[in-house]
């Protein structure tokens, strides 16, 4: 539940019906395997609380989740303390190793470090100007900073580059998209870095299409958003 159960339900759903295929194939090892499922909707403290009660009371064999950052370093200390094996399931900003959590996703140099040179080629639209937009917490703002001085390193200018972070559930996004709009109006191709999380997602893209911005008109390329979100927006909502 929360602001980020648009985007963590789809992972809880996922893990569910990967474990219902491997208790059909006679579950590991002889024996059926048990999904404990907890809410720490959406709040950094309670994953705490809740990654304790799984390792300490549940004594889970293996934790999945932890869609943000903020929520996977609030439990690392739980983790390595109590012993317990983590998979994080999305990508993340790097700039972090643990004995007991698997990093899954793609770090900046795998995922938005290649986006943004796509965006700069002949293929991809021979992007000059930038908007990085994201959540204001620690995945958006690393990757954002990586980002600036690699822009800066392939010769893009400070003004040529506007940063913008909201918070989490923002949901009132008509000021913003017309900024990025007059930002994006002004001689040169431009496109959005989008590191927004959650169901901020279904509002932006929604007032993207309310002010006629498109795909030939201002570009976004996403890294955080997911299926949950795409259907809430609905597919006449993808003009963005």
């Amino acid at each position: 539940s929360g602001t980020m159960a648009i985007s963590e339900a789809v992972l809880k759903d996922t893990v569910l019906m990967l474990i219902a295929d491997q208790n059909r194939k006679g579950g590991l090892l002889g024996r059926k395997l048990e999904p404990v499922i907890v809410d720490p909707a959406s709040d950094p403290d309670a994953f705490v609380d809740k990654a304790f009660e799984l390792l300490a009371k549940e004594k889970v064999a293996v934790v999945f989740g932890c869609w943000t950052s903020t929520s996977r370093k609030s439990v690392i200390p739980v983790f390595e303390r109590l012993n317990g094996l983590l998979f994080y399931p999305v990508q993340y900003e790097g700039e972090e190793s643990s004995r007991n959590v698997f990093y899954t996703g793609a770090a900046p140099s795998q995922q938005a470090i290649p986006a943004v040179r796509y965006l700069m080629s002949r293929d991809g639209g021979e992007v000059r100007r930038w908007v990085l937009l994201g959540t204001d917490y620690v995945y958006p703002r690393t990757t954002n900073r990586i980002l600036s001085v690699y822009l800066a390193h392939e010769g893009v200018a400070a003004e040529n580059i506007m940063t913008i972070y909201t918070p989490f559930g923002h949901s009132d996004w008509r000021e913003i998209v017309a900024r990025i709009k007059a930002f994006g109006s002004e001689g040169k191709r431009t496109a959005v870095i989008s590191t927004i999380n959650g169901d901020a997602n279904t509002h932006f893209y929604r007032e993207l299409k309310a002010q006629q911005v498109n795909t030939n008109t201002l570009p976004v390329m996403a890294l955080s958003v997911g299926e949950r979100e795409m259907r809430d927006i609905g597919v006449s909502g993808l003009a963005g």
